[in-house]
């Protein structure tokens, strides 16, 4: 076995293991496709007496992921740790330093030091792969990285988190609460005792900040990311989507302007008809608009133990046949700053919720704001008070959706601030972005 890769593992949890049982079911296959033998020799974990139903007897134990990756039995280091600092950051970083290559599943940590720690794998002339990083078992990486060279990218857009497009899809489906299905996510381990990171959009900001960098050729530049998550969508948003032909997604978007990139997180109206609009439950979804393919989505499992395996297990082959791309397409040299584009400037459609007082003059109003901006209005619909009411009867606010022709940002925040600051509307507009094909 002089020529086997030696491979140590830093995780043992439900990728880390599922990682092990996958290289040793497809031991033939992956010598016949490297011509080596890949070896787990070392592995580290917090909990030595657990049992993971793998075999670890041939394997040294580390307590510690640092001393593993500066370990002479190892010649590539998986980092399964997770987080973007401590004992993951430098477990990696000694890893790279002592001229090992490395294989990660950790966008938290690529979205804050993924050029440095780029940077440091170049010059050691070593591999630093993370497939697995964005959206589970899809090859995205790959895609945008080596099978969309000969493309130019304008837009690449997904649903990149599968903890919120499960909660949006029973919502929508099932009639139920947010409140209500985050907590049967959380019974199904869909989602952690404490969803902030998922909810919220953090984790779908992540991995936009690395798809960014792979289709435009940036700096990772995860501070200039909008986001917002999926907290104050409701049943009534839904059901209004659904009305004019939409469903509801949390996207992460990525497009190149005239006045740079802009990098977006929020729930977003997309046409039934499209191909992300069918993506239902945890599963993920990456469009890519290009200039030679056109269109191309990727669907598949965004989480797992099997799927966010099957890429790592895809880097760790590379990395025996002995193939070290740029981790984020091209040189670090030649990565650009690109300059950010402010969400005020943002162009689109506009998915706009009031609740406006039932007072005579309300809706003239609100018309006259919006035409202050030069907003068009495509549609008006007035909603319901429920059964055996109508609108207005009962002095509750009156129900009123808007949808609006392209505008910006900017105009619609103003129009909405003052038609609030008017008194005609009884609480926080709800505004959703469209994203149109």
């Amino acid at each position: 076995m002089t020529n086997s890769l030696r491979v140590g593992i830093a995780g043992l949890g439900t990728v880390g293991s599922s990682v092990i049982r996958l290289l040793d079911r497809q031991d033939r296959a992956l010598q016949a496709r490297t011509g080596r033998k890949i070896v787990v020799t070392a592995v580290s974990a917090r909990d030595k007496s657990r049992d993971r139903g793998v075999d670890l007897s041939g394997a040294t134990w580390f307590d510690d992921p640092v001393e593993l990756a500066a370990s002479n039995e190892i010649d590539l280091f998986v980092e399964l740790v997770g987080g973007d600092e401590g004992i993951a950051r430098k477990a990696v970083e000694t890893a790279l330093a002592s001229g090992k290559s490395v294989v990660t599943a950790n966008k938290a940590l690529l979205a804050k030091h993924g050029m440095a720690l780029a940077k440091l794998a170049e010059d050691k002339r070593v591999a630093l792969a993370f497939e697995a990083s964005v959206a589970g078992g899809i090859p995205i990486v790959k895609t945008l990285r080596e099978g969309l060279a000969g493309n130019e990218i304008s837009r690449v857009y997904g649903i990149l988190n599968g903890t919120c497009n499960y909660i949006l899809s029973r919502m929508e489906r099932e009639g139920i609460s947010f409140d209500a299905c985050l907590a049967d996510a959380q019974r199904l381990g869909y989602a952690e005792a404490d969803p902030t990171f998922d909810i919220d959009g953090f984790d779908t900001a992540h991995k936009l900040a690395i798809l960014t960098s792979l289709a435009f050729g940036t700096c990772v530049d995860a501070e200039a990311i909008h986001i917002e998550g999926i907290r104050a969508i409701t049943l009534d948003d839904l059901r209004s989507a659904d009305e004019l032909g939409y469903r509801i997604k949390l996207l992460g978007v990525a497009q190149r302007t005239d006045e740079g990139i802009e990098q977006r997180v929020h729930p977003t109206m997309v046409p039934k008809s499209s191909a992300i609009a069918q993506v239902m439950g945890v599963t993920n979804a990456v469009t890519i608009d290009a200039d030679a393919v056109k269109e191309l989505t990727l669907v598949g499992p965004g989480a797992g133990g099997e799927a966010t395996a099957s890429a790592v297990v895809a880097d760790i082959s590379d990395v025996a046949r002995g193939i070290r791309s740029a981790p984020f397409g091209l040189p670090i040299a030649s990565l650009e700053m690109a300059p950010r584009r402010a969400m005020q400037r943002h162009e689109g459609g506009y998915y706009i919720r009031l609740a406006v007082r039932d007072r005579p003059g309300a809706a003239a109003n609100i018309a006259m704001r919006m035409a202050e901006r030069n907003i068009s209005l495509e549609s008006i619909m007035q909603k319901s008070a429920g059964r055996g009411r109508s609108a207005g009867a009962t002095g509750e606010p009156v129900q009123v959706v808007l949808l609006t022709y392209a505008t910006t940002e900017a105009n619609i925040r103003e129009a909405l601030e003052a038609a609030v600051g008017d008194g005609y509307i009884a609480e926080k507009p709800q505004v959703i972005r469209i994203e149109r094909e």
